[in-house]
């Protein structure tokens, strides 16, 4: 079944709002087997909104829409969509007495413009909204469907898990199978050309590359008409594609490489502490969002300058004269000194020119020296970045110290 996501609302035409609801509901709806053909946005106006349904039904059997159910005139969605499938509004019992308890609990009053929103198609089918005020629905008719969520992405996605989700399966035409390979030291372009063979002999699973922020994410997918099928065939050419690229891999599951190394970290149970120069504190706060990171992150220092590298990490005042702070011998330092302060088993650094100036022509602008060690490996990484931007290159060398650590991780025998 062909779907089109349209989002109202004229907020996210100014910019003011990000769309995210439409990206979780592609995600999800390919997974369950829907083909998600088109996303729109349309602002709170009744007649472009019309305009845009008659394009979406062109193509496609279903029209899922986020936003205007809201108890203000210019929420209209509704009442839209019940005209376009030639029903009329009635009171909706349930709604009703739902949304009295809700303001009853909250010690709110239920102004009158609420109550629009217990009106529902006459024929629809209703969606309890948990989170908040305004019910959604689904509509039927000549074999094209129509539902109807919430805008708040909050109320949105639980509407969907709760209700949605168990009225359109069994209404998809085959299963979906997917698998997000993450990758960190290899470009799109090195990346393709190892798998050209398979890409360009590709049917079903099929095999796409992107490139995001520094890394490059692979995804596989197969649609069949058996769950199991399309799961051994993302299986099958995963296995092909590791053979590749496998040295570049970090996960597949579409976790973010600070959740990998950490949650490595503490499965084997080592300790880590860091010092970060150009970076300000970027690996540390990646390193703190992942949940029970506390049991093995000793302590992270931000010694930006010359002395606090000296004071703190026991950097010697020759090496930052003879080398300068941006150098392997001064990253290398900087990690030795941090393992005699925190005892740590992992320690690493990192010191570079982060831009968009500082840099000269010995050490130009993208210049990062990361140094790290473990037990008896003592490991110092050169990255020249291409000077992007000051954020790129400090995300980066963020990155770049994850992987190294990853690295190190990956080589200590349980």
């Amino acid at each position: 079944m062909k779907v089109a996501i349209i989002a109202v609302g004229t907020e996210l035409l100014f910019g003011q709002t990000v769309n995210t609801n439409a990206v979780y509901l592609s995600r999800e709806l390919n997974l369950m087997g829907f083909d998600v053909m088109y996303h729109h946005t349309v602002g709170d106006n009744p007649a472009r909104l019309v305009e845009m349904l008659d394009v979406a039904y062109k193509d496609c059997d279903m029209v899922i829409t986020t936003g205007g159910l809201g108890p203000t005139q210019d929420d209209l969605t509704k009442e839209i969509l019940n005209d376009y499938f030639g029903d009329e509004l009635v009171l909706h019992e349930p709604s009703m007495e739902s949304m009295k308890e809700r303001f009853e609990k909250l010690g709110r009053k239920m102004t009158d413009n609420n109550i629009k929103q217990a009106y529902m198609p006459s024929r629809s089918h209703v969606f309890k909204n948990d989170q908040g005020t305004a019910p959604g629905c689904a509509l039927e008719k000549d074999g094209k469907y129509a539902i109807c969520l919430p805008g708040p992405p909050r109320e949105m996605t639980a509407m969907f898990e709760s209700y949605v989700r168990p009225y359109l399966e069994g209404r998809t035409d085959g299963s979906m199978c997917y698998r997000l390979i993450r990758t960190f030291g290899i470009g799109e372009s090195d990346l393709e050309t190892r798998l050209m063979d398979i890409i360009d002999g590709q049917t079903d699973p099929t095999l796409a590359t992107y490139a995001k922020e520094g890394e490059c994410y692979l995804r596989i997918a197969s649609k069949r008409a058996d769950a199991a099928e399309a799961e051994s065939a993302v299986k099958g050419m995963l296995a092909d594609v590791k053979k590749r690229i496998g040295e570049f891999i970090y996960d597949c599951d579409n976790r973010d490489l600070w959740d990998v190394v950490g949650e490595k970290l503490m499965a084997k149970n080592i300790t880590i502490s860091s010092a970060e120069s150009c970076t300000g504190g970027m690996f540390a706060e990646k390193l703190t969002s992942v949940p029970g990171i506390s049991a093995v992150f000793e302590r992270s220092f931000v010694t930006y300058s010359n002395g606090a590298k000296e004071e703190i990490l026991g950097v010697k005042k020759e090496t930052l004269e003879k080398h300068g702070a941006v150098s392997e011998e001064t990253a290398m330092e900087m990690a030795k000194g941090l393992r005699k302060v925190s005892g740590s088993r992992i320690c690493v650094s990192v010191t570079g020119v982060a831009g968009p100036d500082g840099g000269t022509p010995e050490k130009p602008v993208g210049l990062v020296y990361i140094g790290a060690v473990c037990d008896d490996k003592e490991v110092c990484r050169k990255v020249q970045m291409r000077n992007i931007s000051r954020q790129w290159n400090r995300n980066f060398s963020m990155l770049h110290m994850f992987d190294v650590v990853n690295r190190l991780i990956d080589g200590i025998k349980d």
